[in-house]
């Protein structure tokens, strides 16, 4: 599947952002999925930041799924930026990154967050819809790329 519409909304897909760091990146994603979420930013940075001493979850061509499971959450929650300018994300090509995608997982999903992962991870080493994610103008481009074949297809 394709389609990402059950895991991110218009409001938690972002255009043009503008981080200096990793520190600040994860602080605007938590910003926007606490939000969407209903929980505290604080916690979802505590858990990013827990799982990137594990190792970074930049996996290379300047894309980074930075992901957790925290409590509170019913369903998998999606961020998505792109950068303004990339950032180093300590990835594992060493390459900055420019596309970052957040995935938060309720604690007791496993399977669900694993297949969000891998749908997304999937989804993001498509050459093509990389170029399209770059190129694209505005945050509903950029939506409509991840929820709509038809947007995907056209742009």
């Amino acid at each position: 599947m394709d389609d990402f519409s059950d895991i991110v909304m218009p409001g938690t897909v972002l255009a043009a952002l503008a981080v200096p760091n990793k520190k600040a990146l994860f602080q605007q994603l938590a910003a926007v999925a606490g939000r969407s979420s209903g929980l505290d930013p604080k916690l979802i940075v505590e858990r990013l930041t827990e799982r990137e001493r594990l190792g970074s979850t930049g996996f290379g061509g300047g894309i980074a799924i930075p992901h957790g499971k925290i409590e509170g959450l019913a369903h998998v929650v999606g961020v998505f930026a792109r950068l303004a300018s990339p950032i180093d994300f300590h990835a594992i090509d060493d390459m900055p990154v420019d596309l970052v995608f957040l995935l938060l997982s309720p604690p007791d999903a496993g399977v669900e967050h694993l297949k969000a992962l891998s749908r997304v991870s999937r989804r993001l080493r498509d050459r093509l819809f990389l170029a399209k994610l770059r190129g694209a103008g505005s945050p509903d481009a950029l939506y409509a790329l991840f929820t709509s074949a038809d947007a995907r297809d056209a742009a």
